[in-house]
């Protein structure tokens, strides 16, 4: 059986793990909060209370064959602790969830090889990519929805929403979790993957429907705003592990 270890069991982490548990894989999570060691431990993972500002002794979490970093947390001199500590473990393949907000927005459709702002995920995925003692997979995440976290909810309070006429990038978690389980069973790790669904209404588009399709006001936009647009590009992860969308239509969520 083999041992997968998540750190950060929160929206996306938490429903990894219980993908991962119906697998059959052996599944280590964690969190950061006391309240929260015995729902992980119910749904069947070991869990473990890791605060990463301050985690010293995490050796029996880190005896793993994968981990998965699938935290928010953005301290760069946290992270450079983290992989003093990996590096000393038996720990030799890692998946780091970032974020395609890495890439400016230049009116154009953006794929892995294009340029990237100096933002901190950046400098956290060049922090694990760089290292020589472990492969790691970078995968950034598009715009994330799916079960609780629903975008009617989003812009509420009369908060007007930017970029009416640029173009939305997302991904439904059912489709996270099958690309990190992708990733996984491929065994394809030293990777970088943008993870996003292929269909850009405008924003304008999106957020009309997805609000009064929940009874809830039209949205109200920005105005005369300089265009500023991309459309972020998962042909590559698509065609390396032969991944297909589950959520295509982001106007039939």
């Amino acid at each position: 059986m083999k041992s997968i270890s998540i750190l950060g069991c929160g929206w996306l982490g938490k429903a990894l793990a219980v993908a991962l548990l119906n697998k059959g894989y052996l599944v280590k999570g964690s969190t950061t909060t006391m309240a929260k060691i015995e729902v992980l431990r119910k749904l069947g993972i070991q869990p473990f209370l890791i605060d990463l500002a301050i985690a010293k002794n995490i050796n029996d979490f880190l005896n793993t064959d994968v981990l998965i970093v699938a935290i928010t947390h953005k301290e760069l001199n946290d992270f450079k602790g983290l992989i003093e500590r990996i590096e000393k473990s038996s720990v030799n393949r890692i998946i780091y969830s970032s974020t395609t907000s890495v890439y400016p927005s230049l009116n154009k459709v953006t794929t892995e090889e294009d340029e990237t702002l100096e933002t901190i995920h950046f400098k956290i995925e060049e922090l694990f990519r760089n290292s020589i003692n472990f492969k790691t997979t970078v995968v950034r995440f598009a715009g994330l929805f799916g079960g609780e976290r629903h975008p009617a909810n989003w812009f509420t309070n009369g908060r007007k929403i930017p970029q009416p006429n640029g173009f939305v990038n997302m991904i439904h978690l059912d489709d996270c979790i099958g690309i990190l389980m992708r990733i996984i069973e491929k065994d394809c790790f030293g990777a970088l993957f943008n993870a996003c669904a292929d269909h850009h209404p405008t924003r304008k588009e999106f957020y009309t429907y997805v609000k009064e399709s929940n009874n809830l006001p039209t949205p109200e936009f920005e105005k005369n705003e300089a265009l500023a647009w991309k459309i972020v590009s998962s042909k590559k992860v698509q065609k390396a592990l032969n991944y297909t969308f589950k959520h295509k239509n982001l106007l039939a969520i």
